[in-house]
């Protein structure tokens, strides 16, 4: 798009777009200001695999009135096309920048196509949108949240009938067809007070929560152990929606010495105390670690602000906090799940675990210890949720016991199709306390794991790059990763060489090319000998690259070692 083709586009809103209040004055405020119309004005919000995702904001390259109402008229269409005679949505939101707002103004739109809404009273966790899909029996789900970005980002992520976020396919569809649409001219809505008094729009019932905290209660596995443990906890939501329900699941299991982070109880969306609100990163938790050293806690929890994701840290023999890495405990939770349920007798028939391909293959060694049937899948937990969905089509779904992604999602029954942090906090609580009552600190248990299996250090570099040129940096990255891959990285043999992108695996050592039975996907893989693998991927919500490290070694610090060299020889490519 040339600079005249911009302005032109930049005047057509600053004419138009004065239905939101806030966007006027932005627009008026980069007037002249070539290099921030760029940024707003060069590409389209496209409505993908992940909904959307953006700065919140004026011009077609950020999340707005006019972008989020397009992107609902394109699932309208859609969903009435699956479901003429009574299609249903329903919708939540978190406690980002304009969450609510976004919300009413897509059940406006989705009210006036004839579809019926449903939304909640407040905000709720994204793994009780997913629940709410199932049991209202919903066409397609609406979450206004960005999960872990930075303050300036909101997002709408799109789910299908089962629950789980949209396949590609139907992101296909939906793209399509609200990209043929005029943004100013081709969106029709209602007013809201009025959808809500004729009945096409409905407040969800209180009910549907609590059917939710009961299905959530009946993963555990051992249901009483936390009443007499005397667990204490720091919880942080961040300022997001996990406050009431992690807190109120914990009590129900018998914790009541829970202390929640006090800058971060309440919601808001500007997460004044965290200004990347991803409890991956240790900056999101400093708060929390904060009153720990005063506290003296057992664990600490952290939730993202739309609690699909959960850390933790957990004190020492020292009086210390060390945080875990979501491999770890997810590692730990498939081990004491499946152990537990086959002590119990209450482990399933040909039990199956499913987890992201870029994710610690420890996993392996686990399942295989206790028979348990494990499905890789792409990055992103929709692929996850189509696992478990295949089983319920064929009357299995209680096969599945436990799945989880490195990047902190973890989920155990099939309620619902989307990782829940909420489960996840219940469990984690759990496992500490079962470990407890053993003589054990959960540093212990971990411990004793890799003493078990060996010792796998994985770890997540993401280097980001912002705005038009960052974007084609990203792919000019990805395409000489492809072009001049390594044989050997940090004077290890690449034993394989994966190209997602061409679903092709190639063998280096015998010279053979395999097909990879995985949807296509731009990441690419290279296994290394002893066991580590390293794996690069553009992140499917955000302007960055990810960077996935496995390090195989007789400790800790000689994975760590390993894995120091292999990321200085990596990062040539980056420059």
């Amino acid at each position: 798009m040339n600079k005249e083709q911009l302005n032109a586009n930049y005047e057509l809103w600053l004419e138009k777009a004065v239905s939101d209040p806030d966007l006027p004055v932005e627009l008026a405020a980069i007037k002249g200001d070539d290099e921030a119309i760029l940024d707003r004005f060069y590409r389209e919000l496209e409505f993908g695999t992940a909904g959307l995702r953006g700065i919140i904001g004026a011009g077609p390259n950020r999340m707005n009135y006019y972008t989020v109402r397009r992107a609902t008229q394109g699932l309208a269409l859609y969903v009435k096309e699956k479901n003429p005679a009574n299609p249903a949505v329903a919708i939540c939101y978190d406690s980002r920048i304009k969450s609510d707002y976004f919300s009413e103004k897509a059940a406006e739109v989705l009210a006036a196509a004839g579809v019926k809404v449903y939304i909640f009273k407040e905000l709720m966790p994204t793994p009780v949108l997913s629940y709410a899909v199932r049991e209202l029996k919903c066409d397609a789900g609406i979450n206004m949240t960005a999960s872990h970005n930075p303050a300036k980002f909101n997002g709408y992520k799109a789910y299908g009938a089962d629950g789980s976020q949209l396949s590609s396919d139907a992101a296909d569809i939906v793209l399509e067809k609200s990209m043929a649409l005029d943004i100013f001219e081709d969106i029709e809505s209602i007013d809201f007070a009025e959808a809500l008094n004729s009945g096409v729009i409905s407040y969800i019932d209180d009910s549907l929560v609590e059917g939710y905290y009961e299905q959530v209660k009946k993963q555990s596995i051992h249901a009483d152990i936390c009443r007499d443990a005397g667990l204490k906890v720091v919880y942080t939501p961040l300022n997001g929606a996990g406050n009431k329900p992690v807190r109120r699941i914990l009590a129900d299991i018998g914790i009541t010495d829970v202390t929640v982070v006090p800058e971060q109880e309440l919601p808001d969306g500007n997460f004044p105390t965290c200004p990347y609100p991803n409890p991956e990163f240790k900056e999101a938790l400093e708060r929390g670690l904060q009153l720990c050293a005063k506290q003296k806690p057992d664990l600490l929890l952290a939730t993202d602000p739309d609690c699909d994701r959960v850390g933790i840290a957990v004190i020492d023999d020292n009086g210390e906090y060390e945080l875990f890495t979501g491999n770890e405990v997810g590692v730990m939770l498939l081990e004491y799940i499946a152990r537990e349920r086959i002590a119990l007798g209450t482990m399933p028939d040909k039990p199956v675990s499913v987890k992201s391909v870029v994710s610690t293959t420890l996993t392996d060694k686990i399942c295989a210890e206790y028979g348990v049937e494990l499905v890789n899948v792409l990055t992103g937990f929709k692929h996850i949720g189509e696992q478990i969905s295949i089983l319920e089509d064929k009357g299995e779904e209680d096969r599945f016991i436990f799945a989880f992604e490195e990047s902190y999602g973890y989920l155990a029954g099939n309620y619902c199709r989307d990782k829940d942090a909420v489960v996840a906090s219940m469990l984690i609580c759990e496992m500490a306390a079962f470990y407890r009552s053993k003589g054990v600190s959960l540093i212990q248990a971990r411990a004793k794991m890799y003493e078990k299996y060996g010792v796998f250090y994985n770890t997540v570099d993401n280097i980001a790059f912002e705005g038009a040129s960052g974007m084609e940096k990203m792919g000019r990255i990805m395409q000489q990763l492809r072009d001049n891959y390594p044989r050997e990285i940090a004077g290890m043999r690449v034993i394989t060489y994966s190209d997602f992108g061409a679903q092709t695996r190639l063998n280096l050592l015998t010279n053979q090319e395999s097909a990879i039975p995985l949807p296509k996907t731009n990441m690419v893989f290279f296994d290394l000998e002893g066991g580590g693998s390293l794996v690069v991927r553009p992140s499917g919500t955000e302007p960055k690259i990810k960077i996935y490290y496995t390090t195989v070694g007789q400790s800790l610090q000689e994975a760590e070692g390993i894995r120091r060299e292999i990321a200085a020889e990596i990062k040539q490519y980056f420059l």
